[in-house]
This record gives C-alpha cells, structure tokens and sequence, in this order.
C-alpha cells in the first residue's frame, strides 16, 4: 500500500483548515468549489470516503511520521510547509 508523503498530507490539511475558516466568516462559491475538491482529494489520498474519517486518518499519519522521525533522531516535519 502506498503512503501519502507527509508533507503533501500537512499541507492539504491547512488548506482544509484554512478554507473551513473562511467559509464560517464569510460563504463564498469559489471557497466552497475548493473545500469539495480539496475533501475528494484528501479522502482519495487516506483511501475512505468520508472527509471526517480522512482527516482522522492524516492526523494519524502525521502523527505516526512524527514520532518515526523522533525514533530516528531527526527533529520531525517543520510546522512551515
């Protein structure tokens, strides 16, 4: 099976984040059009079809690459993608 590279997953959750955001100050079309691709993306990446559970399953990847990158003296993902 293949693994999202985690930096990819980081940066795919910010967006998420970010765009989630903007659209609870201010609904906007073109925000809402990239939140529903971003979500297929994320869902195609973690292999689910359920947004909530894709975003779980970054979490959890991320997680798991933190704490390998720990294990191998390394200092981790940078928060700055």
């Amino acid at each position: 099976m293949l693994v999202p590279d985690p930096k990819v997953i980081r940066k795919l959750l910010t967006r998420y984040a970010s765009l989630r955001i903007a659209q609870a100050e201010k609904e906007r079309q073109a925000a809402a059009r990239e939140l529903v691709d971003l979500s297929y993306t994320l869902c195609v990446m973690m292999g689910v079809t359920d947004v909530h559970e894709a975003i779980a399953k970054a979490d959890a990847l991320l997680a798991d690459a933190a704490r390998t990158a720990d294990a191998d003296g390394e200092s981790g993902l940078p928060l700055a993608v």
